[in-house]
Parts: C-alpha cells; structure tokens; sequence
C-alpha cells in the first residue's frame, strides 16, 4: 500500500472533504458554507451559490409571483433584496463573501432580518419587504429589512461571531443600524438621530444613527458595521409612499 505524505493530495482532499452528514434540510458544511439538502424550493441570496449536486433550476425571484406589492418594494429597496429561486432535488452549497453562517430555526414564530445578512429560506415561510422611516432634520430616509414568518429554517450572515441581547420592558437597548442583523418580529424599533453629532463627524455612525428596541425580545447583532446598511441608510427617497 502506498503510504501518502502529510501534505500529499490525497491528505488535503480527506482534510477538506464534506463534513456535513447530509440528513437536514440546512446543515452548517463549514462556519463560513451553508449546505441545503433540497427537496423542492428554497429562496437564496443572489449570487451565493457555490456549487450544487443534482437536478436543480435557478429563477430570479421578480416579485410578481409575490404579488404587485412586493414588486414595488424590492424595486424601491434596490438589489440588495434580489433572491434566487433554486427548486429540484440535490446538494445545494451556498456562502457569502466569506461571511459567517448561522442557522435559525422558526416554529411558528416571526424575525425581522437585515436584508443583506439574509443567505437561504425555506419555502415554507412566509416573507415580506417592511420599511423603516428615518427623520434627519427635514430630510426623510427610508431602511429596509425582511419580515419571516411561519415555521421553517433561515440562515443568515454575519462579519465574524454574532452576539444577542436580550430585551425587557425595563431597560431598552440601542444599537447601531450597521451592526444589527436581526430581531423579534414583535419588536417594532424606533430610529433615533443625533443631528449635531452627525454634523461633527461628516456622515451617520453608529453613535449619530440609532435603533432604539424596546419591550421583550431579542435582537442580533455583529462585530462590525455592515457598508451596504450604512449605505442604505444614507439613500434619501423622496416623493414615494409605501404602506407597511
């Protein structure tokens, strides 16, 4: 029998190798790779599959098949919400920029997430673009995020380990727009700014822009300002009424 060096070809493809046993229908591969064992449809971020077994088709989700509604508010939010539709049987693999991968698990619950931190739905869940309005002065902005619903499995990103407070009635947290991710879908959190300090520092920050959450929950957060979200948060859109 030949005997492989340590750092033979051989060696990497076993030390590299699929790790996932393959029974869930989302199984962390790796922190960083998401594999979907899918068996039907499934909603992913646009752009994030990395490789795939099987029998499966890829269809940009439009909007239409979501109703008008929908349509409208994806175009308003920009491409930061386009999903794919992958649908068929097979081995889907899925990442984002090397972002981490944290699988959630709904049971007839609801969650607020960052549109940007969103990485792969099950179909079974129900979902919807809701808004957010941002005073700044006279000026008016709007932020966007994806309400879940239902019972089903979503998976989402983060830059680096996540961290989760926990909210009560007693104490309110506040967080920075560009390091939340995601929170109870009860919550409906209030956004705060500080003009004058806006002013000093030359553009919004986590200390200018706030979130405001209160009541009981939780909410998400990561270890790092997301630049999409900040960037969002900055879009100004005049002349436009969307209801939520």
């Amino acid at each position: 029998m030949k005997k492989m060096g340590r750092y033979s070809l051989e060696d990497f493809i076993q030390s590299t190798g699929e790790r996932a046993p393959g029974q869930g229908a989302f199984e962390l591969e790796r922190e960083h790779l998401l594999e979907v064992n899918l068996n039907g449809v499934v909603w992913t971020r646009m752009g994030s599959m990395v490789a795939y077994k099987g029998d499966i088709k890829f269809t940009r989700e439009g909007g239409l098949e979501r109703g008008l509604g929908k349509l409208v508010k994806i175009s308003l939010a920009g491409e930061g919400v386009s999903f794919t539709k992958a649908e068929g049987r097979g081995k889907l693999c899925l990442a984002d920029k090397g972002k981490k991968v944290s699988v959630l698990k709904l049971e007839n619950d609801s969650v607020f997430v960052n549109f940007n931190d969103i990485l792969a739905i099950e179909n079974s869940l129900n979902w919807d673009i809701k808004m957010m309005r941002k005073l700044s002065g006279v000026m008016e902005s709007e932020i966007y995020n994806v309400k879940l619903e239902g019972t089903g499995m979503i998976a989402i990103t983060t830059h680096r380990d996540p961290i989760t407070f926990r909210i009560n009635k007693e104490y309110p947290v506040f967080t920075n727009p560009s390091a939340t991710v995601a929170w109870s879908g009860n919550l409906e959190p209030e956004i705060k700014t500080d003009i004058s300090l806006k002013t000093t520092l030359g553009r919004s920050s986590g200390e200018s822009v706030q979130m405001i959450f209160r009541g009981e929950g939780f909410v998400i957060l990561q270890p790092c300002e997301e630049v999409h979200f900040q960037a969002q948060a900055e879009n100004i859109v005049s002349n436009v009424n969307i209801y939520t």
